[in-house]
């Protein structure tokens, strides 16, 4: 598979995935003293302020599209089951597109929230880093960028002091717009929140069909929030867009009014969240990516930009080991080697003997030694610890709506309320170990994927509607502070907005049980297949150095100096990727010759790996017969690109590939080298590609570096 060389401009200069620093965000006010405008040159959002703020102009700078069509209320609030708007304008004559003729004669929404102003500022810190490891180079945190926020208030009635707020913030260099409303309660009441949509917007649609089809196409936006979970990936994850009919809209082109061509971000449930006076509420934050090509590399590209500016952390990316013994010879064993062969962390796996709900002062000082014995080696040292998808018991275990018994149709099957009496207790206690015994990372399998539960007798929450937000809220809360404890966070699920560091790159786990040759081919289109969307540290990867769901001695790597040609070849894989793997065993090597070939390629990696920890270019995919191939790039650095080539077959093969080194910022005449050989002079084409002719002998690879 070859990348597309489509981009946005097409022009190196101006282009914002290459030098993004002449794209800064700023509020403008026009010469209608009425309108106000967030921009940072890639994209636009503007409102008609009067007496009910509306978005009036969205716009899409990079292309010169018109994304909005139809104007819609700024928010919608249910409170008490009553929907109260925020902004909005209505009479809009045809909801196809939008004029300022037309605007200037529409009138605002009826709601009890009357617009008090706006204010200007920074964007917020929705989480504390502050960097401990090696990670990308040159990050902001907090992301630069302009916020504005409207201020409402409800003035007469039952909810007179019922104050909102609605927020936006646009980031520099990168066409992503941020949103959230917060909620002061100064009445004398409390009030319940039964339900909000976060956003509402009337977009114009890319698909106009007389019929209904298979599919519909979508606008060029993602759409992703901190209220992400039960899912790897993001289309997996992300339960809060809804792409939504607007019948208002006569004049579209389907007969039967079906397109689907509003956007509504809201909860699935809930929250249903009780404010008492005095209280604060927050929504989830949603972030809007606009996109300026159909190409999906850039759509990559731009998406992986999105998580370096707003989870800097996942950029952190230790070399691991997933340790499977607790017994203090082994551990002590592990940390000496890991230290000697350079790796960076430990990680105590499932099925050592680890429980960190023991948090007696025996178990805890147990390993605090390890950790302390780690520490003095230059290691760091944390474990695992599994959540969700176990039984419990019926007092603690969710309550099927349906049932309304906990009869394990949760989505891991049977799993704990995250609002129940054990989960207060096992988040207490999770906390004490990490803290008693200096745990650097936490594993934190099965967490929370989403599960609704509707017992009334659980203290985190009141009843069904309120029971989805409110268990979020405990294990987001949770990842916080591990993030603002600098602890290291492995989790199966896509939880980077709210702290995590690293998820799986994406694999089926039956498939390390396969003989060893069809591992790697495996593992390089896992890795070329979980890069479209995550930078090469947001995913972990799988070595099974033991015996791991089966396979026995034909699926796994020890004895390690009998099959040492398969564990380089694994190291050559992630490491060339740029990603990380658990090296799942006992042990990283077992002679002075396996720990060299170890060494080795945790030198490599550590040379390069500002580079390899790069964004990943797309050039081939493995497929067992050909030279498979990845290219990373970074106009940054001095190394701009390098490329790495494999060899999945029994003989050499020599093949002609075509490097596109457009998004390196290079063009022109480039210096190349063969590994780290000599540089020598080389021309790009028109279309800034490098081609090389890469010989590569049988189950290996090779690489080039640009400069």
């Amino acid at each position: 598979m070859a990348a597309s060389l489509q981009t946005g401009s097409g022009d190196l200069a101006t282009d914002w995935l290459i030098k993004p620093a002449g794209y800064r965000a700023e509020v403008r006010t026009g010469q209608n003293p009425d309108t106000v405008t967030l921009t940072n040159g890639l994209i636009s959002r503007t409102w008609r302020l009067g007496s009910s703020p509306t978005t009036v102009r969205f716009d899409n700078l990079m292309t010169g599209e018109a994304m909005l069509r139809a104007t819609e209320p700024e928010a919608i609030l249910t409170v008490d089951g009553e929907p109260m708007t925020l902004g909005g304008l209505q009479g809009q004559p045809d909801r196809a597109y939008l004029t300022d003729d037309w605007i200037a004669h529409m009138t605002p929404v009826p709601s009890a929230f009357k617009f008090e102003g706006y204010t200007v500022g920074a964007p917020d810190v929705p989480i504390p880093w502050t960097p401990k490891r090696h990670h990308a180079p040159d990050l902001q945190w907090p992301p630069r960028g302009q916020s504005i926020a409207f201020r409402y208030g409800v003035e007469a009635g039952q909810y007179k002091g019922l104050k909102a707020l609605v927020h936006y913030q646009l980031y520099d260099g990168i066409p992503l717009l941020g949103k959230y409303v917060t909620l002061e309660n100064e009445s004398a009441a409390t009030v319940r929140l039964t339900s909000f949509t976060l956003e509402k917007v009337g977009f114009t649609e890319p698909d106009s069909v007389v019929d209904t089809p298979q599919a519909w196409m979508r606008p060029d936006l993602t759409v992703a929030t901190d209220y992400s979970f039960g899912g790897m990936a993001m289309n997996a994850s992300n339960s809060t867009v809804y792409w939504e009919k607007d019948p208002a809209y006569t004049t579209q082109v389907n007969y039967k009014l079906e397109t689907p061509c509003v956007l509504e971000i809201r909860p699935p449930l809930g929250p249903d969240a009780e404010i008492l006076p005095g209280g604060h509420f927050a929504t989830f934050h949603a972030y809007e990516l606009i996109h300026d090509s159909a190409d999906r590399e850039r759509r990559g590209l731009a998406v992986r930009k999105m998580f370096r500016t707003l989870a800097p952390w996942a950029t952190e990316n230790p070399i691991m080991m997933h340790l499977t013994s607790v017994d203090p010879a082994t551990v002590h064993r592990a940390i000496e080697q890991a230290a000697e062969v350079g790796f960076e962390m430990i990680v105590i796996s499932f099925w050592s003997g680890l429980d960190m709900e023991d948090v007696s002062p025996a178990n805890i000082a147990k390993f605090r030694e390890f950790h302390d014995y780690a520490k003095s080696k230059g290691i760091e040292m944390g474990g695992y610890s599994l959540l969700a998808s176990r039984r419990i018991d019926n007092a603690t275990d969710v309550v099927d709506p349906k049932t309304g018994k906990p009869d394990g149709n949760a989505i891991f099957g049977a799993s704990p309320c995250l609002g129940s009496v054990w989960a207060q207790h096992y988040f207490e206690h999770i906390k004490t170990f990490m803290e008693g015994a200096h745990f650097d990372l936490l594993e934190h399998d099965g967490s929370y994927p989403g599960d609704v539960c509707a017992s009334t007798t659980h203290p985190g929450h009141r009843g069904l509607a309120d029971s989805q937000w409110n268990q979020f809220q405990v294990i987001a809360g949770f990842y916080k502070w591990a993030r603002e404890k600098g602890i290291y966070l492995n989790v199966p699920d896509n939880y980077f907005l709210s702290g995590s560091n690293k998820t799986g790159m994406g694999y089926r786990e039956s498939n390390w049980s396969l003989p060893r040759a069809q591992q790697h081919i495996h593992a390089r289109q896992n890795l070329f297949d979980g890069t479209w969307e995550k930078t090469p540290s947001m995913g972990w990867m799988m070595v099974p150095l033991v015996e791991y769901q089966g396979g026995g001695p034909a699926a796994t790597i020890e004895p390690l100096s009998e099959h040492l040609e398969d564990y380089g070849l694994h190291l050559a894989n992630n490491f060339g990727y740029g990603a990380q793997a658990c090296y799942r065993g006992p042990r990283l090597y077992d002679t002075p010759k396996t720990r060299d070939v170890v060494k080795q390629w945790v030198t490599w990696f550590k040379r390069h790996r500002d580079i390899l920890e790069s964004d990943v270019i797309h050039v081939r995919r493995a497929d067992g017969r050909r030279l498979d191939a990845v290219l990373h790039v970074n106009p940054n650095l001095g190394t701009k690109a390098i490329a790495v080539i494999y060899n999945p077959s029994d003989h050499k093969l020599t093949e002609h590939i075509a490097l596109p080194l457009y998004y390196s910022g290079l063009r022109g005449r480039v210096m190349v080298s063969v590994g780290d050989g000599p540089m020598v002079q080389a021309e790009l084409d028109k279309d800034h590609r490098l081609f090389v002719r890469a010989s590569v002998e049988p189950k290996q690879c090779v690489w080039y570096c640009v400069q």
